[in-house]
Parts: C-alpha cells; sequence; structure tokens
C-alpha cells in the first residue's frame, strides 16, 4: 500500500524518465548534417518569392495556367470520392458485424483485414504504382485515390452500418417484408446521412492529396508545382500555393456547411 503511494506521488517522475529516453532514442536516430552555407540566401529568394507571386500565372488560356491545374484537381479528386462511395459500400456491408454480441465473426473480420490492407498503401504509393500500370497522367491520380478512398470509406461506412438503430428494419420484416426491402427501405435511408457526410469529408482529405500526387507525375497541380520548385521559379511557387490555399479554404467550408446540415 506504501509503495503503490508513493508511485501514485511520484509517478509522473518515472514517466518523465520514460520519455526523456524515448527521446533520446529519437534524436539518436536521426542524422543532422546541419545547415547549407546557402541557406540563408535561398530562404530568403523563397521568401521574396512567396510575397510576390505571378499573377500572370492565374488564367492566360493556354491550359497549363493555374486555374486550369486547380480544376484538373478537383476532378482527380471528385471522380476519386465518387467511385470510391460507390464500390465501398459493398465492402462495407461486408466488413460490418451484423451481431454485435458475437465475438467471431468470420465475414465481418475477413472484410475489415481487407479494408486494413487497402489503406496500408498510402496514396503516393499507389499512384506510381498505377503510373507504372497506366501510364502518367490525371487517370493513375483517379485510381489512385480511388482505392485508397475505398479502404477508408468503407470502414466508415461499416461502422455507420453497425451503429445504426435496427428497430426500422425489425419492423419491416414483421410487416413481411424481404431482405431486399429491409436494405432499401430502411437501412439505406437510416445511414444514407452518415453515407454522404463520411463522402463528403473525405473528398475534402482527396483535395488535398490530389495537390501532391501531381509530383510524381499523376497528374493535377502538382505536377506544376514540381517544375517550379526545380526552377526555383519562387513567384511561380508562390501563386501556386496561394491558389491550393484559397481552393482547399473554400472545399473545406462548402463541405463542412452541407455536413452540418446532413447530420
Amino acid at each position: 500500500m506504501k509503495n503503490q503511494t508513493l508511485f501514485n506521488r511520484f509517478g509522473y517522475i518515472f514517466w518523465i524518465f520514460i520519455i526523456g529516453i524515448i527521446y533520446l532514442w529519437a534524436f539518436k536516430g536521426l542524422s543532422f548534417t546541419g545547415l547549407q552555407s546557402s541557406a540563408g540566401e535561398v530562404s530568403r529568394s523563397i521568401f521574396n518569392g512567396l510575397i510576390h507571386p505571378d499573377w500572370k500565372y492565374v488564367y492566360n488560356g493556354s491550359g497549363e495556367d493555374l486555374f486550369t491545374q486547380l480544376l484538373q484537381t478537383l476532378s482527380i479528386a471528385f471522380l476519386g470520392t465518387f467511385v470510391a462511395s460507390i464500390l465501398s459500400v459493398p465492402f462495407s456491408f461486408w466488413a460490418a458485424r451484423s451481431d454485435m454480441k458475437k465475438k467471431i465473426h468470420l465475414r465481418s473480420t475477413s472484410g475489415k483485414v481487407i479494408l486494413v490492407i487497402i489503406r496500408t498503401f498510402p496514396e503516393i504509393v499507389l499512384a506510381i504504382m498505377f503510373i507504372k500500370a497506366v501510364g502518367p497522367g490525371s487517370f493513375a491520380g483517379v485510381l489512385a485515390l480511388g482505392i485508397h478512398s475505398i479502404g477508408m470509406l468503407g470502414k466508415l461506412f461499416s461502422e455507420s452500418i453497425e451503429n445504426m438503430d435496427n428497430g426500422s428494419t425489425e419492423a419491416m420484416y414483421s410487416m413481411g417484408g424481404n431482405k431486399m426491402d429491409g436494405l432499401f427501405l430502411a437501412t439505406f435511408p437510416a445511414v444514407m446521412p452518415s453515407l454522404l457526410s463520411y463522402t463528403l469529408y473525405q473528398f475534402e482529405i482527396a483535395v488535398r492529396s490530389a495537390s501532391i500526387l501531381g509530383m510524381v507525375g499523376a497528374g493535377g497541380i502538382g505536377t506544376p508545382l514540381l517544375f517550379a520548385i526545380q526552377t526555383r521559379s519562387w513567384p511561380r511557387v508562390g501563386i501556386i500555393l496561394l491558389g491550393i490555399i484559397i481552393m482547399v479554404t473554400l472545399i473545406d467550408w462548402l463541405s463542412g456547411t452541407l455536413r452540418k446540415r446532413l447530420v
């Protein structure tokens, strides 16, 4: 009892010691090469370019301007999320547990494992793999975002199905309805607001991801951003980053407003 009291009083010292060891281990695993001699000059060039963006790049009608590239990025995110939202529905029913009292559920567990495996691969890794398969361009970006989004939306959808109130479904069966009636007249109407809300949230994430997939050749605003960085065209980098910030902010605001109305 005495030892337990001492630990409760001074246990924080033990945890500080443990956290300190973890920090020390983490820092020892890194190799700091120090700052380069040109770091100051490069930083000033970057800052000067960011506060003096290349406004002529916003729209010039060439099809390679900022406005066109942002629209392409939004298209990649929208198509990837739209396809994933449809394909993830059967995965969600596969992974959802129909009886929460059972500890072992082979169908649900196998579905959850598949969704975990899909989510394991980051979008940029999937984009590189699809570029090798279908070639560089927007299609590879759509496939990468679509496959990754299936893993995320399938998990969220399955949790919505597990947590839904089954009263309406049971009422449908008691009135003589079959499984299809229960699915389309009771289950889907009950979970549809959550499904749409999660789809909008995933679309927000997909817009951010689509902005960088172009850096590996999967289309979108990432490609001109990479070229601008490689050529040290900091005013071009500045206007592209400004465009991404405005696009993501507008999508966040619009998505948040719609989700509040749905849930």
